[in-house]
């Protein structure tokens, strides 16, 4: 049974990122939006367990047809699209990045969990943009990773400090 403290933060976090991935650059096939930061600041405010339902609510969200993806998109077709690798991929990003932080602090560590977190993400995201969009491994980095590492790295470092700050209060629930 989960503790009703610990959905309500899964819930916060579902609704946070949500509301995150409205706030979109729309640059190519891929926008930037601020998705990741809630997930990768739920990954260290809760354990692997929490962050992982957290991120799967939001992505369920949508699956059923919610507007919570960027652009107040929904649906089946938005996760069988070019894009749904990232959104799908959040969810084990959201598992690793907290399952890592677990074993380990200090904001170095919470930064090298994320970027391992981010980089399966990207991973998941862009072979099901080569397989859905039929495109090189190269066209695909340049479309759907390059553009998004100076942003990543900022959400990265953002997550970490504000992680860190905030850990001890939310603990203390």
């Amino acid at each position: 049974m989960m503790p009703i403290k610990k959905m309500t933060l899964c819930a916060l976090f579902a609704a946070l990122t949500a509301v995150c991935a409205q706030i979109s650059l729309p640059i190519g096939p891929v926008p930037i939006t601020l998705t990741l930061l809630p997930i990768l600041l739920c990954a260290v405010l809760m354990d692997k367990r929490y962050a992982t339902v957290s991120t799967l609510v939001y992505v369920l969200m949508g699956l059923i047809g919610l507007p919570v993806f960027s652009g107040f998109s929904g649906g089946t077709g938005v996760l069988m699209g070019a894009t749904g690798g990232y959104i799908v991929g959040f969810v084990p990003c959201a598992f690793i990045a907290a399952w890592m932080m677990e074993r380990k602090g200090g904001f170095w560590w919470r930064c090298l969990s994320m970027v391992v977190g981010v980089v399966v993400c990207y991973v998941i995201g862009t072979v099901w943009f080569m397989v859905t969009k039929g495109t090189p491994l190269w066209a695909s980095l340049t479309w759907c990773v390059f553009p998004f590492l100076p942003g990543d790295a900022a959400k990265i470092a953002l997550a970490a400090y504000l992680g860190g700050r905030l850990k001890p209060i939310v603990s203390k629930w």
